[in-house]
């Protein structure tokens, strides 16, 4: 049906005008089907699309930062851990004398739910805390056998940014305390799934062992032809101190009964090798008095003799004759030239 247009005065109905169409915008209609008829035809020529479609729901982001006072090798293992993990931030170091409540202030600041801190004290001890702030729980760890990714030149390698596996041992299931820090560790350690700067492909597994109470962190990298496991790095040995309820503090939900603090254990050592002083010194001074003591004369024993067998006696010869001197030849070669 043609469309139609009424005037204002009167009622007759009058056609409406089409508008004309150019030569070059008839052209440009036709390009366009032809376009679209040869991508439907050609399937394989077209762009594929992105590699996740998907949308980023996980919005967990984890602080990584420490205290004044760290050494060369905590710096490195945290530029190592910021590297693995793409969901990580950065922040300032913050001064010893500030209470570890303001960390969960810092969290709130850089939108962080997670947190890693980095205590160090006397300039040799190294303690970790892992966090869920603001509301806990919080867990405290002794950092031991530290090695990093410059110190190891392992031949494992990882593309950076990839999302990693983790692994758990069976004995964290085991005790309520292991699985309380296994959540922990699932949701500060693992990248979210379509985080922006993370890559889509999984080429290394974190591993967490548990031996002699303690918790070992490995890094492998995944052989796609054998599926073989080598390593990367960093590692490093976890010691339980205590679990918190609250973020940095709070009511203590697990203390470890096998912890010895690092004071307790250098002055263990301090006291073996004093002791081992002592005993030296109580040898000398027995030697010393054994010394001052008179010689005790032991009776003859009359048995003593018994096997003795007494010695053949030779007769004894007595030369009446002086025996010739013997010739020095030295002295003789020089009279003999001396005559020539």
């Amino acid at each position: 049906m043609v469309a139609t247009k009424r005037k204002r005065h009167g009622d007759l109905a009058i056609q409406a005008k089409r508008r004309k169409q150019n030569k070059k915008d008839a052209g440009s209609l036709a390009k366009q089907h032809d376009m679209a008829k040869e991508a439907e035809e050609e399937g394989t020529d077209c762009i594929p699309g992105p590699v996740s479609k998907g949308k980023w729901k996980n919005k967990e982001r984890v602080l990584i930062f420490s205290s004044r006072g760290i050494n060369f090798r905590t710096r490195h293992l945290m530029q190592d851990l910021r590297m693995l993990m793409p969901h990580s931030k950065a922040d300032t170091k913050m001064d010893r004398k500030d209470k570890l409540s303001v960390i969960n202030e810092v969290c709130e600041m850089k939108n962080c739910n997670k947190c890693i801190y980095f205590e160090a004290k006397k300039k040799q001890d190294l303690y970790m805390w892992l966090s869920n702030s603001p509301h806990g729980p919080s867990a405290k760890f002794l950092v031991q056998n530290i090695h990093t990714l410059a110190e190891l030149k392992l031949t494992g390698n990882c593309l950076k940014g990839s999302r990693p596996l983790l692994s758990f041992d069976p004995a964290f299931d085991e005790s309520p305390h292991y699985a309380l820090l296994k959540e922990l560790l699932i949701q500060i350690f693992c990248t979210p799934r379509y985080h922006p700067r993370s890559q889509p492909f999984e080429d290394h597994v974190f591993t967490f062992t548990i031996l002699d109470n303690r918790i070992w962190f490995r890094n492998f990298q995944i052989i796609e032809e054998d599926a073989a496991l080598v390593e990367i790095g960093p590692r490093f040995v976890l010691n339980l101190i205590k679990i918190f309820q609250g973020s940095f503090g709070g009511p203590t939900l697990y203390e470890n009964p096998h912890y010895q603090s690092p004071n307790m254990h250098r002055h263990i050592m301090r006291s073996i090798t004093a002791a081992k002083y002592k005993d030296r010194q109580q040898v000398k001074d027995v030697q010393k008095l054994r010394k001052k003591e008179p010689m005790t004369v032991l009776p003859h024993d009359p048995t003593a003799d018994v096997f003795a067998t007494p010695a053949e006696e030779k007769p004894i010869e007595i030369e009446w004759v002086k025996p010739e001197p013997k010739v020095d030849l030295k002295m003789r070669k020089k009279k003999v030239y001396k005559r020539q």
